[in-house]
């Protein structure tokens, strides 16, 4: 079609609003090539007639027209003209109407059968609007946290900040950190490493995805603790690894029972110093029993450490890590249960051998960790807050568990027997008159409690029935208006 077009018989909305008039032209003349009123190969009109037109600037035309030119959806050829292009370059960009042309079928793409399997049991955390809510368990006690000399760290960091800080980081994690990091878990979990062993991921779940990741194959066995954490089981089952629930007793995992039901798995996870959800600390026997099975079966074990800092009783158990002599444990830690749940900072304390496959995989994920939350939280272990505000979080907690304890058996007595923790931020309680934790659980969510049943973390080995109650997070006026409420909601079918 080489006549020009005059544009008297083709339809433009006026522009609405504060909207740009060349975007508002722009888009018009966009979306009539688009459903078909200009013609692939019509003959534009000048940029002139068209201002003249509509009443615009002739200026504003040129930029519309540059536009639709720069996005293919026009042709100028010298001395001749603009005309439409004879194809449409792009029928996805957004736009406020579908023309005709453009209804394509709606798309069967799909996830991955793995990605499906996956994600059936996987429950997104919802937004925290409130803090210190009875019995939230994952949550430490945000009220106290020293946010003021928080913030005047992080302003003193970011003030003398060097420009390399704001550039490209080192994937494996903000040197000054590691190091702090390396001389802490020395100190306090006995741990052997050296700052160079250490890799800062965003929390410990990034550390559970990329071991899972990078030393699990399709259909290798894998001991998890049953009871066990959930969110592992989840991470690691991603991988297309075979999960082989092992049990839980007093001393914590059982490994004649792994060594019967998977002898030749590739890596165990587990949580010696406070095990989740049961919180018994394994005994030195089985500690040593793991690890000579590890050896024997060139295994890999996680020794996830999540908050084996508070300890009410007694100094903290030595890490696993520290009787390791064949280098088979990866120990992973996290600052979001001893600060604050928002800071997505980890830590994995790796085998020597393992260092450089791992700092290539922690690129692969994201490119390197935030190094200016590195920087402030360097500066927050080195200068001794961190260490003072975790000694201060041990008193409360203890205190916190006792008010739990007390109010538990005034109010609750016969109906929920409250453990008495002697570590960690959230205990159990066992149910007396029900049947089923689920059930109980709901009735006390009616009431406005979080509550979990302790059965959502069992696979395969039942427990009594029992609720899982965070004590950390609340002050102890909440927690005796949660016991209140609670001993309400049990008695109340």
């Amino acid at each position: 079609m080489s006549k020009e077009e005059t544009f008297q018989d083709l339809s433009l909305n006026p522009p609405s609003g504060k909207q740009d008039l060349w975007r508002w032209l722009y888009t018009e003349l966009r979306g009539a090539i688009l459903d078909g009123r200009l013609k692939p190969g019509a003959r534009m009109p000048s940029t002139r007639s068209l201002a003249m037109q509509y009443s615009l600037s002739r200026g504003t035309v040129v930029v519309a027209f540059d536009q639709l030119q720069a996005e293919g959806y026009t042709r100028t050829e010298v001395s001749a003209g603009t005309y439409v292009a004879s194809g449409v370059p792009d029928g996805f960009l957004p736009t406020t109407r579908r023309p005709a042309a453009l209804a394509l079928p709606t798309s069967k793409a799909a996830l991955s059968k793995r990605a499906q399997q996956f994600l059936k049991d996987v429950e997104v955390m919802p937004v925290s609007h409130s803090i210190g809510k009875a019995f939230r368990s994952y949550e430490p006690a945000i009220d106290l946290f020293p946010v003021d000399l928080w913030a005047r760290v992080a302003s003193r960091v970011l003030r003398r900040a060097p420009r390399s800080l704001y550039a490209h980081g080192n994937a494996a994690g903000y040197q000054p950190l590691r190091r702090a990091i390396a001389e802490y878990v020395g100190a306090s979990r006995g741990v052997h490493c050296s700052p160079e062993q250490i890799i800062i991921t965003s929390g410990a779940q990034q550390a559970l995805d990329l071991i899972g990741r990078f030393i699990l194959s399709t259909s290798d066995q894998v001991w998890m603790e049953d009871p066990g954490y959930s969110r592992a089981l989840q991470t690691l089952r991603a991988t297309g690894a075979r999960i082989v629930p092992i049990p839980v007793d007093e001393d914590g995992l059982i490994v004649k029972a792994g060594r019967k039901l998977a002898p030749k798995a590739k890596l165990a996870y587990v949580t010696p110093a406070n095990q989740f959800p049961m919180g018994v600390t394994m005994s030195a026997d089985r500690r040593l029993e793991l690890l000579r099975w590890a050896a024997s079966a060139n295994a890999w074990i996680i020794e996830d450490e999540y908050d084996a800092e508070y300890r009410y009783f007694g100094r903290p158990v030595a890490a696993l890590q520290t009787l390791d002599s064949c280098g088979c444990v990866i120990y992973v830690g996290t600052f979001t249960k001893m600060l604050f749940n928002a800071l997505r900072l980890g830590f994995m304390v790796l085998p020597e051998r393992l260092v450089e496959a791992f700092t290539s995989a922690r690129t692969l994920v994201d490119l390197h960790p935030p190094t200016l939350d590195q920087a402030i939280l360097a500066e927050f272990i080195t200068e001794g807050h961190f260490g003072h505000h975790l000694r201060r979080m041990r008193q409360t907690y203890a205190e916190r568990i006792d008010v739990l304890k007390t109010a538990a058996d005034k109010h609750l007595n016969g109906v929920l027997d409250v453990v008495h923790a002697g570590a960690g931020i959230r205990t159990l309680g066992w149910l007396k008159t029900w049947k089923s934790d689920h059930q109980a659980a709901q009735q006390a969510q009616k009431s406005g409690l979080e509550v979990t049943p302790l059965s959502l973390f069992t696979t395969k080995y039942d427990q009594p029935p029992a609720l899982m109650l965070g004590f950390a997070s609340c002050n102890p006026a909440e927690l005796r208006r949660g016991v209140s409420v609670l001993a309400t909601a049990l008695r109340s079918r």
